[in-house]
């Protein structure tokens, strides 16, 4: 049987980096077939070399059997390929309706033919069960359902191969399993699915076919009914990979931050987060368990100074600091992992060195009498490359060509570099690989066992199991309790993050 698409030998360099090297893969009807492979292995470079995003140095594409040359997305489209990138492209002043029909021509030129695509967006949004109004503004939209959004876009092409990019990265637990919904309904009806894929779960769970990429080379090409999660973990590494967290019993010292009675208000003047109390010591880590929107994130940016708050006390090492500035949390040796590394953790257009200093740059060595010390800065950003892995071509590349999991890295290693009192760390493991993954886990660790006070908010259960010491579960914007890691059944946290029950 012919394969629906086929990449073959495909070679794409960047400068000294060999992204992918002579690369084969097949993708057949019907198919959901997972990339996998640590972050900078060239999955996403693969996917825009198929989207003509990039164009290969080597190789061929082949589309139900014919050589296609692919020589940028208005072609991709010609033939039937669509992508929905992890990063979304869309307009948030605009409609979903313009977001779909943007760049496409109107039947009705030079005159846009609203009425019709909406009613064709609408009968598009019923067939999947999208739930997804054409006239809402992208702006007043949950992720998920812009998700829904680039997935319509790519449907309204008549797109019969989509590629999906890390989609479940920005999304809560139930927006997952409404996509994985949608994407076997696709399946079902004929489209044939590329999914970059990072957690194992979800390729088990999801997927048919799941190719491993590593350092831009192929490892192998499997049938997910035929391997395990502890297998493509060792394809994706090349080791065996520690899935569960050695962890050594918490020495809690003295408290090192205080939140009393805090209460931070949205945009809207509603309470987020509504008299909410604890105490952190040194040497310990509070996980906040809850689902995604209860508070949690209004809750760090507050404790972190990114934003401001209604009511009550931030303390650090019994010292009031005021609110909303940043520069007083960091010169309190506070370091925060923020939820979006994109707008909020990096500056993307600056190099890794200048991100990687970005609290620094005007304190010695970096600085001296208002003069940048380049030789400092640039031995700085080799040492934290080299400890932390980060996967570039150099200390002057941009940021913003690092793939996610490097970003994340070098956010990590900005933060940790400055030795904190306290860390907040925030999803710091969303979009990673097992890999990464388990690096920035033993990293958390490492700072308790150094004597740092931790708050770790993740919507990943798993993670706040894994690596908290207590752990605090939030629900509109309250704690239902504050238990001891191990005293509670994952039931009765579950119970208290629905709002259904308080701890005893």
């Amino acid at each position: 049987m012919t394969a629906v698409l086929k990449m073959e030998g495909i070679t794409k360099r960047f400068s000294r980096v060999t992204a992918n090297d002579d690369v084969t893969i097949e993708l057949q009807k019907g198919e959901i077939h997972a990339l996998l492979g640590e972050n900078g292995a060239g999955k996403s470079t693969l996917m825009n070399c198929l989207y003509g995003m990039y164009q290969p140095d080597e190789g061929s594409i082949y589309v139900n059997g014919e050589k296609v040359n692919i020589r940028n997305s208005e072609d991709a489209i010609k033939h039937g390929i669509g992508m929905v990138h992890q990063h979304f492209m869309l307009i948030s002043q605009l409609t979903v309706t313009e977001n779909i029909i943007l760049g496409l021509k109107s039947r009705r030129e030079p005159l846009l033919d609203l009425k019709n695509a909406e009613k064709e967006i609408q009968k598009l949004s019923d067939q999947y069960r999208f739930d997804v109004d054409p006239r809402a503004l992208i702006k007043d939209l949950p992720v998920g359902i812009q998700q829904r959004v680039e997935i319509m876009k790519v449907l309204y092409r008549k797109a019969d191969i989509l590629i999906l990019d890390e989609a479940t990265a920005v999304l809560t637990p139930q927006e997952v399993e409404e996509l994985f919904k949608v994407v076997r309904q696709l399946a079902k009806e004929g489209k044939s699915i590329f999914m970059i894929v990072h957690k194992l779960e979800e390729v088990m769970e999801v997927c048919d076919t799941v190719t491993v990429l590593r350092d831009g080379k192929l490892v192998g090409n499997v049938k997910v009914s035929e391997t395990s999660t502890r297998e493509l973990a060792k394809m994706m590494v090349g080791r065996e990979v520690i899935l569960d967290c050695d962890k050594k019993p918490c020495e809690p010292k003295e408290v090192a931050l205080t939140v009393k009675d805090l209460v931070v208000t949205n945009k809207h003047g509603k309470n987020v987060v509504n008299g909410v109390s604890f105490d952190i010591r040194k040497g310990e880590i509070l996980g906040i368990a809850g689902v995604d929107g209860n508070g949690q994130i209004e809750l760090s940016e507050a404790i972190t100074g990114l934003s401001g708050y209604k009511s009550g006390k931030i303390l650090v090492n019994g010292e009031e600091v005021p609110h909303h500035n940043t520069r007083n949390f960091i010169e309190k040796n506070v370091s925060h992992i923020p939820q979006d590394r994109q707008h909020t953790g990096l500056v993307m257009e600056f190099n890794i060195k200048e991100n990687l200093v970005l609290q620094k740059f005007c304190d010695e060595p970096f600085c001296r009498f208002g003069i940048l010390n380049q030789r400092m800065i640039q031995t700085h950003a080799e040492e934290l490359i080299h400890r932390f892995n980060i996967k570039t071509a150099g200390t002057d590349v941009e940021t913003n060509t690092l793939s996610g999991g490097n970003q994340q890295k070098v956010i990590l290693a900005r933060e940790i570099s400055r030795n904190p009192e306290i860390l907040v760390a925030v999803q710091p493991t969303r979009g990673l690989d097992i890999g990464a993954t388990e690096f920035v886990r033993k990293q958390i660790l490492e700072q308790r066992d150094k004597g740092a006070a931790v708050l770790l908010v993740s919507t990943e259960l798993d993670e706040i199991l894994s690596l908290s010491d207590r752990i605090a579960i939030i629900h509109k914007g309250k704690f239902m309790g504050v238990v001891v890691n191990g005293e509670v059944t994952i039931e009765e946290i579950g119970l208290m993050m629905a709002g259904i029950k308080k701890a005893s």
